[in-house]
């Protein structure tokens, strides 16, 4: 995602190198181009518009800082007003009452079911239930059953109930009475906004008084996105959004608008097809890679969910004194793989779009992985030299060749001897305090 928007910033903000300091004139050019690149990118026309104003008075009144470009200041520029846009930071859900109710509304197709079942999967710190509301899609409750059951939660339903008012009242009833913590309903939707739709909406709020009603929207679907969550926001009352679809090849407009079209926080972000693809909303975080500055913020999430502090430190301390073993090789790839798609982690890198490659690379740590793996844990611990006959048992018990594990055992050489230098061990140490 972003991907045009973010080379035509990149081209903008090239275009100023060598400016020293920000001008009436290069800001008036700069502003320009990037007004043109948001409204291309499906960015509502009065939010780039009130967007440029802001950007352009900032820009016009700020000093000029002499320790960096006119190119730099702009960028930095920017980014706080992108940030700003989106909402600042990060918008946490409200969970009140026991059980806390979280309902999701949106038009069908938007991804309600799924959405549900990750928001489950995302609470599940949490004793989480779900509630199959959605009576008008064909095959919607067997579908909520399914995905709670790959989870592990609960789901409640009414079998030939006609009435989603009354699944929810006794959903919440349930819910009650087996202390759930949270308790998130499905609802229907339709293919365009009408009567019927919003009615059954409206009952379903009144009736269990959610403490949050986020709307779904399909990030692919643009500005029809923004206007809808605008109607539901005057006619429902939202309390904020989740935009999926947000990995796919779509031109970023609904990121950029909803918040500023609704005035509710966007929330949620869908950034893939598996469960756990779901992450809080981070303003700061949509604008570093809006302007292809990666994404530091979600890579370091995703790094505490998978290392811990205890192993990051122990690995820390083997890289200094070059200890290290193919054993911690390997937990350190399988460590990586969890995290998610080696590609789509390196996409997170600042400055990784520039190696395009990530799909040849990611086959090098499926083959890597195969060859520690058809190690003895003698070898592994590096207790048994890799002699040349045992070097091609593990070609052959990997289904690599040799050459591959020579090149292995080549690089895995080439790590100790730079750990072991005095001027990469003091460059380690400032990285580490650094991180």
């Amino acid at each position: 995602m972003f991907g045009a928007l973010s080379e035509k910033l990149s081209g903008i903000f090239v275009s100023m190198i060598g400016k020293k300091k920000l001008s009436e004139e290069n800001i008036s050019e700069a502003v320009r181009e990037v007004r043109l690149a948001l409204l291309e990118a499906d960015v509502n026309y009065t939010v780039t518009k009130n967007f440029i104003k802001r950007v352009k008075e900032k820009a016009l009144g700020d000093e000029v800082i002499a320790s960096v470009t006119a190119g730099q200041q702009f960028t930095q520029i920017l980014h706080d007003e992108l940030a700003a846009l989106m909402g600042g930071g990060e918008a946490k859900l409200e969970l009140k009452g026991r059980p806390a109710v979280i309902m999701l509304c949106g038009l069908q197709g938007s991804g309600k079911t799924t959405q549900a079942a990750k928001l489950a999967h995302f609470l599940k710190g949490k004793k989480v239930a779900l509630a199959a509301c959605d009576l008008a899609r064909p095959a919607a409750v067997e579908q909520l059953k399914t995905l709670g059951s790959s989870i592990g939660v609960r789901v409640y339903a009414i079998e030939g109930e006609k009435s989603a008012e009354k699944v929810a009242q006794e959903a919440v009833k349930q819910a009650t009475r087996e202390n759930v913590d949270v308790l998130i309903l499905d609802t229907a939707g339709r293919l365009h906004i009408d009567e019927p739709l919003m009615d059954e909406l409206a009952r379903i709020k009144k009736s269990v008084k959610p403490c949050e009603v986020l709307f779904v929207a399909n990030a692919a679907t643009g500005q029809d996105a923004v206007t809808t969550a605008k109607s539901f926001e005057e006619r429902l009352g939202i309390t904020g959004s989740i935009l999926t679809m947000l990995d796919g090849d779509t031109r970023g407009g609904a990121a950029i608008s909803i918040r500023e079209v609704t005035g509710k926080p966007l929330k949620f972000e869908g950034v893939g097809e598996r469960i756990e693809d779901l992450q809080i909303f981070n303003a700061d975080s949509m604008a570093d890679r809006i302007l292809g500055m990666g994404d530091t913020i979600n890579l370091v999430k995703k790094a505490k969910e998978h290392i811990s502090e205890e192993e990051a430190a122990d690995m820390e301390e083997k890289m200094r004194k070059a200890s290290f073993t193919y054993e911690d090789y390997l937990k350190q790839i399988q460590a990586v793989r969890k995290m998610g798609s080696f590609s789509k982690l390196m996409k997170m890198v600042p400055g990784a779009s520039k190696f395009p490659d990530f799909a040849d690379k990611e086959k090098e740590f499926f083959k890597i992985e195969a060859i520690i793996l058809s190690m003895t844990p003698r070898e592994r611990c590096e207790k048994d030299e890799l002699t040349m006959s045992r070097s091609k048992r593990l070609a052959k018990g990997s289904g690599s060749t040799l050459s591959d594990v020579n090149k292995l055992k080549k690089s895995f050489k080439q790590s100790k001897q730079f750990f072991k230098g005095g001027a990469n061990k003091k460059r380690l140490e400032k990285m580490m305090g650094g991180m």
